[in-house]
């Protein structure tokens, strides 16, 4: 499995052979990605309808270059696409399973109550929870998000090694400068170390391999 973070929440998720398989997962207004240059895309995937995870402009140009792309996403974020006349589903479907994984509370940092969400495995390999740290189940390589206005770093790290992933990736990031970006992945790939588990530094648009 191969996959490149585009910045906070978005990842390019790549399968080779025999499964031939591409996923863009949380295309939000921070996803610093070049449509152009990507080659194949057969999935969009989309947690929940919060601008940082979900930027319609991005997802219009991306479905203008692959026609056919299958959109999954919960129903408040289908219905806007669907109103654009862009396709996209709700259902499981092939290679997509889906997990409980609410969206945290927001209230008082918005004045709103938490959108729908929709915790992902794709290809029964990988786990995005979206907004979440109230899931209680994970694939072998899990999305983790690591920080953020309605949860804490601390509360992720507690979580993930009680699920125990092969590796963890850490997503939802944006907040922090490099330089905090750059201590906290330290930190982090210790502790997880300590328990087995992988943790990967990743960089913005390069690409890393797993062996899952």
């Amino acid at each position: 499995m191969k996959i490149t973070k585009f910045v906070h929440s978005c990842l390019l998720v790549e399968m080779s052979t025999p499964l031939n398989r591409t996923a863009l997962f949380d295309p939000g207004i921070w996803s610093s990605i070049d449509v152009d240059n990507l080659e194949f895309l057969d999935d969009i995937i989309i947690t929940h309808g919060h601008s940082d995870h979900f930027d319609i402009d991005l997802v219009k140009k991306i479905v203008t270059k692959f026609p056919g792309v299958h959109i999954t996403a919960p129903d408040e974020v289908v219905e806007l696409l669907n109103n654009e006349s862009i396709p996209a589903t709700s259902a499981v479907t092939e290679g997509i399973a889906f997990f409980e994984s609410p969206h945290e509370a927001v209230r008082p940092f918005l004045d709103s109550d938490p959108p729908q969400e929709i915790g992902v495995h794709y290809l029964g390999k990988l786990s995005d929870p979206g907004d979440s740290h109230s899931f209680a189940e994970t694939k072998q390589v899990l999305a983790l998000p690591v920080q953020a206005p309605w949860g804490s770093t601390v509360d992720a790290l507690k979580l993930a090694l009680s699920l125990k992933p092969k590796y963890v990736v850490p997503v939802h990031d944006w907040h922090w400068s490099d330089a905090a970006r750059e201590a906290m992945y330290d930190g982090m790939e210790k502790r997880f170390a300590s328990e087995g588990i992988t943790f990967i530094k990743a960089k913005n648009g390069e690409p890393f391999v797993l062996d899952v």
